[in-house]
């Protein structure tokens, strides 16, 4: 349970609320009607109710919302194949009941993961990369009447119908697969018109008979994990009425960002090798009889036109999978959970679109913790929104702590309240690396002057971890504080600038923040705070990449991913910079040079208490 102060309830969300309604008698019947059990409410949260709660007696069923697009060019409007689980009281009793949503493209089956099918990433940067083979086609399943059951165990008996549906060209659904393309936002826009009777729905893909969500109050909350996570803030940018409240959990809110970082081509961590085309064959799914169309229109037309693994560069490919580009469609008020040490989805994702919302007045709320990929918020925060939002309970969310944070010994349902994410009380410190960078230079709160440069010599064959723990490598260069007297605790996005020359037309720029001294083996947190990687051929633009002159210098700031970290008395905290990080970029041949121009370079943290309280911490 996590702790709470009673205040932050209203006074009377602490009773137990019974809703309920009047049934007509049946026909034949006399007497006064039977009151019909409805949701149960206590201190602002939904409670099981046990007649929502059998299995057995929900009503499951499935359908295909017809949607106002075409995207597989057969000349008619694409359906989508959903999956409704809800109350029998909302066939036997005439309950109504909002809705809980999730929509994905991997509930039918999903390609494979076989490296062989990914971008070979051993080759120079710019250069044309080798063609990648071909992915075996997924064999199209049909899941009738039940698409998934995540989601139903939690929700139904809670008084609540849950919702499923077939991203468009998976499964059972009509259309194709765009990853990020526009008919994946209007997809699920169609099921919540469906649930507001602005939509047909029919009981065949090709059929005229109707179905009507008659039981649907028509307020709906969608959530999901990863892709999952992506498609209801997809559907939110639609602006459509109804859709009350999501709960992304790690979402990806631009492929741009998923697939590059600041000009640099860089792969999701994990999947070394995966782009926009990769993704789209591991979850074409559909119809066997438009995967022709949609490959060609799709994957070998739009995408490979737009994705670009020579520059790196953002363009109107990217721009339009770029779901910031379309924020000021979001209404939807937006729990947002993600982790620290996400190097799949990186915490950015959710970060950008967080301040974007709260900068528009969107009702925000956010959850992080310190672990990887996944993990939704504590099932009591999904409640008090969906109850909020959904029920339209007075439960006081609103005033709620805006941000929630698992501390790095806590278990993810213990998180820590804090007003806000990033702490109020950060405040940016302007930290300068001193040389010696071959070895341990020394970071310091004072600029020095004519230090000079240093260089360092790139090779793909040493990851991150083994050049952070060696105490001396012409592969890295590394700057550290003194040793921490206390804990001193970052939150917020750390910037780096850098003055950067190489001897070679291209290369990578990979920075770390890490904590020394690194022990092997210790968890994430305890070696890694953050990092961030960059194209030094885009010092001044995404758009538009400019082949380096060898030994001319450029100068490039950049974020590297956001954090909220507590780090250790003992401990200090280091900047390295080298060059290929084999885990992310591209693996060209070792032996380019990289010089940094110290006197022009520095990282910028986010520090509670700010240079006041790190100066009195480093001893």
């Amino acid at each position: 349970m996590i702790a709470r102060s009673p205040a932050h309830y209203p006074i009377c969300a602490t009773a137990v609320v019974l809703a309920w309604a009047l049934a007509q008698p049946a026909a034949g019947q006399t007497g006064s009607a039977a009151p019909i059990v409805g949701p149960v409410f206590q201190d602002g949260q939904t409670q099981v109710v046990p007649a929502f709660a059998e299995p057995r007696s929900w009503v499951r069923h499935d359908l295909w919302v017809e949607t106002g697009f075409d995207s597989d060019g057969d000349g008619e409007p694409d359906r989508v194949h959903v999956a409704v689980t809800r109350p029998r009281q909302t066939d036997t009793e005439g309950l109504r009941v909002p809705v809980v949503y999730e929509t994905s493209p991997y509930y039918s089956g999903v390609g494979t993961t076989d490296s062989q099918y990914f971008w070979n990433v051993q080759h120079e940067i710019g250069a044309n990369p080798p063609r990648r083979g071909d992915m075996p086609d997924i064999r199209q399943q049909s899941l009738r009447p039940v698409i998934s059951n995540s989601l139903v165990g939690t929700w139904v008996p809670r008084g609540f119908a849950v919702v499923h549906s077939q991203s468009p060209g998976t499964g059972l659904s009509e259309g194709c697969p765009t990853v990020g393309g526009i008919n994946e936002s209007l997809a699920p826009k169609a099921v919540i018109d469906w649930l507001n009777g602005r939509a047909q729905g029919f009981t065949t893909p090709d059929g005229h008979e109707e179905v009507e969500a008659f039981w649907s109050t028509g307020r709906v909350g969608m959530t999901g994990t990863s892709f999952n996570g992506t498609l209801p803030l997809a559907a939110a940018t639609t602006g459509v009425e109804g859709l009350e409240a999501i709960i992304p959990i790690a979402p990806n809110t631009s492929y741009y960002h998923y697939y590059r970082s600041n000009g640099l081509v860089r792969s999701p961590g994990g999947f070394l090798g995966e782009d926009v085309d990769v993704l789209y064959d591991f979850i074409n799914s559909g119809d066997p009889e438009r995967r022709a169309y949609c490959d060609a229109t799709y994957r070998d037309g739009e995408m490979a036109a737009g994705q670009d693994r020579i520059t790196g560069d953002y363009n109107d490919f990217w721009a339009g999978r770029d779901y910031l580009n379309a924020i000021d469609g979001v209404q939807a008020a937006t729990l947002m959970a993600h982790a620290f040490n996400d190097w799949n989805v990186m915490p950015e994702h959710s970060y950008r679109v967080t301040e974007a919302l709260k900068e528009r007045g969107v009702p925000v709320q956010i959850y992080y913790h310190q672990g990887g990929h996944g993990g939704p918020p504590p099932l009591e925060l999904m409640n008090r929104w969906f109850t909020r939002y959904l029920y339209d309970v007075d439960n006081g969310v609103e005033n709620d702590p805006k941000a929630w944070i698992v501390r790095e010994d806590a278990e993810g349902n213990t998180p820590t309240p804090y007003p806000d994410y990033p702490h109020p009380e950060a405040e940016a410190v302007r930290l300068y690396p001193q040389g010696g960078g071959n070895g341990v230079g020394l970071l310091a709160l004072t600029e020095a002057r004519d230090i000079g440069t240093e260089s360092l010599t790139d090779d793909v064959s040493l990851d991150g971890g083994s050049l952070a723990s060696a105490p001396s490598s012409q592969r890295r260069l590394l700057y550290a504080t003194p040793a921490l007297t206390e804990d001193v605790h970052l939150s917020g996005v750390a910037t780096v600038s850098i003055r950067v020359a190489a001897d070679a037309p291209a290369a990578n720029l990979s920075v770390w923040l890490v904590s020394l001294p690194w022990v092997e083996g210790a968890p994430i947190t305890d070696n890694v705070i953050t990092r961030g990687w960059a194209d030094p051929q885009n010092p001044e633009s995404l758009t538009e990449s400019v082949p380096l002159v060898p030994g001319e210098f450029r100068g490039l700031t950049f974020d590297l991913q956001p954090d909220d970290q507590v780090i250790p008395a003992g401990q200090r905290i280091g900047l390295m910079i080298f060059s290929s990080d084999p885990e992310f970029t591209l693996w060209p041949e070792a032996g380019t040079e990289l010089t940094i121009d110290l006197d022009a370079t520095s990282i910028t943290l986010p520090v509670v208490g700010g240079a006041v309280a790190l100066g009195r911490l480093m001893s």
